[in-house]
């Protein structure tokens, strides 16, 4: 029986992931009283990211006590910066403590979902079938959808080749010829731990990262125990981190103040890199920030290895078993690895999401994403998006700011329960000011000034993925539901000029 086929079942709350956004939102749905919901999870297991991403090296560069919700802390983290296995297993260990599994459907991968004006619900067809919500809440994640660049000849090539979030574990990488695509944050975790077991490695860097140490080390087990007996103290040092954190957005907002941190990643370089010509290569030409800044201690020691070759002429043409770059150099290789990034600014799923007039969210984004608190659409009623446009951070925890969308979203729902609207929608005029607000005090931030091109930007141009400012001020802000804000969402056929929801 296909998807179109079989018969819906409906649910109060649909929500799309099973990563920090979607437990995070379960979790408070139940606190709130709320069990009419399911999560709609594509994969066997959750933990969206830190599920799928197990390559060599993988870990966090935000501290572990802060990367983590804080209605449902960790008080035995090892490491000061988690590695992907620690944080998987805190968020499997969500699910069940918080008694979420009922409410996850695995291999759910979200097809289509339309709004019907009609039974203002959603119709939503799944990989295992229809069903319909009231309400949608799209907690797919920023980093959910692998970038996998258009490099001419690349389904040609007769070896492995796989992207960083997709990590081919069967294949034998001991004695054999690698090329590393990219430089990102990725990247420059898996390339030191490549660089220990193959033969050669061609890092192929098209613009080199500003790198700085990381203040990497155990927590050891009495400080463990202590959190976990006074859990006050563990609260004492996450608001120490967050506030340490939240202070680097001045050096983001104001450029000229990069200064002192750029001489601190330029001694890091000199230190670790004695080959002027290398130390050139790995240099940035651009402002310290414009692109997301890396922690490491191991990259470029790695780099230095006589079986490391880091090459900066572009790629022109990937061959049956080779590589041949723009000054017509040919390096035979076994094996492709990309750290190319995902798709922030484009997610597949926008093509998938269709409202009140058929359009689909990629349709009215138009190539730059744009959403009222970065958390709802004009036009898309019942519909909530978690880590949306302009909610990612270039200084602090994004979890963080999911923690102030899901406040906004359980307003919302109370504010429906309590007046009785069955469907609500942001207004234009309230996103509009909402979005030109974000790209006021985006202008002269290191992410437009700082000359470079990154991933915070869409194809417009515009910085769509990141907050221009701290993180308590979006978190005062999104976690308010202001119903003035919303209207309710026109019937089937109605105008779609609805009048705002009268709050008296």
């Amino acid at each position: 029986m296909s998807a179109s086929e079989t018969p819906s079942r409906h649910t109060d709350i649909a929500i799309i992931g099973s990563g920090f956004g979607g437990l995070g939102a379960a979790i408070r749905l139940k606190r709130d009283g709320i069990d009419d919901f399911v999560v709609l999870e594509r994969a066997g297991d959750v933990g969206g990211t830190w599920r799928d991403n197990t390559y060599p090296g993988c870990a966090c560069d935000v501290e572990s006590h802060l990367y983590s919700l804080s209605f449902a802390p960790e008080s035995d983290w090892s490491y000061r910066f988690s590695r992907q296995p620690e944080i998987w297993c805190y968020l499997q260990r969500l699910a069940r403590e918080f008694d979420l599994l009922p409410h996850i459907r695995f291999d759910h991968e979200v097809c289509r979902a339309v709004w019907d004006g009609a039974s203002r619900r959603w119709r939503i067809e799944t990989s295992a079938g229809l069903l319909t919500a009231r309400v949608l809440v799209m907690a797919a994640g920023a980093l959910s959808e692998p970038l996998v660049p258009a490099l001419p000849g690349l389904d040609t090539f007769e070896g492995p080749a796989f992207h960083s979030a997709r990590w081919d574990h069967a294949f034998d990488l001991g004695g054999r010829r690698i090329a590393v695509i990219g430089t990102g944050a990725s990247a420059v975790q898996f390339v030191p731990e490549l660089q220990k077991q193959v033969e050669t490695l061609y890092l192929f860097q098209r613009t080199p990262a500003w790198v700085i140490p990381r203040p990497e080390r155990p927590i050891p087990a009495w400080r463990r125990a202590l959190y976990q007996r006074v859990p006050i103290v563990q609260r004492a040092v996450r608001l120490a981190i967050y506030l340490y954190r939240e202070v680097w957005i001045l050096v983001f907002r104001h450029p000229a103040m990069m200064a002192w941190a750029e001489r601190l990643a330029k001694r890091h370089l000199e230190r670790s890199v004695a080959d002027p010509a290398l130390r050139a290569k790995l240099t940035p030409t651009y402002r310290m920030g414009c692109k997301r800044v890396l922690l490491s201690n191991d990259y470029y020691p790695a780099l230095v290895q006589p079986n490391v070759d880091v090459v900066t002429e572009p790629i022109v043409e990937v061959r049956a078993r080779s590589i041949v770059t723009a000054d017509g150099v040919e390096r035979p290789v076994d094996a492709i690895v990309l750290g190319t990034g995902f798709r922030v600014t484009d997610p597949p799923i926008a093509a998938r999401v269709h409202g009140r007039d058929g359009r689909t969210l990629k349709d009215v984004w138009a190539g730059s994403p744009k959403a009222h608190v970065g958390t709802s659409v004009a036009g898309f009623p019942n519909l909530f998006i978690l880590l949306g446009p302009n909610t990612g951070l270039g200084h602090n925890s994004v979890v963080y700011m999911t923690e102030g969308q899901i406040d906004h979203l359980i307003g919302a729902l109370r504010y429906m329960r309590e007046r009785g609207v069955d469907a609500i929608e942001p207004t234009e005029d309230a996103q509009r000011a909402f979005v030109s607000g974000v790209d006021r005090r985006m202008r002269g931030t290191v992410w437009a000034s700082g000359g470079c091109a990154s991933w915070y930007a869409d194809r417009t141009g515009r910085i769509s993925a990141l907050w221009p400012d701290t993180s308590w001020s979006y978190y005062r802000r999104a976690s308010r539901f202001v119903a003035a804000e919303y209207m309710r969402a026109p019937a089937l056929g109605a105008a779609n000029d609805a009048a705002a929801i009268d709050v008296a």
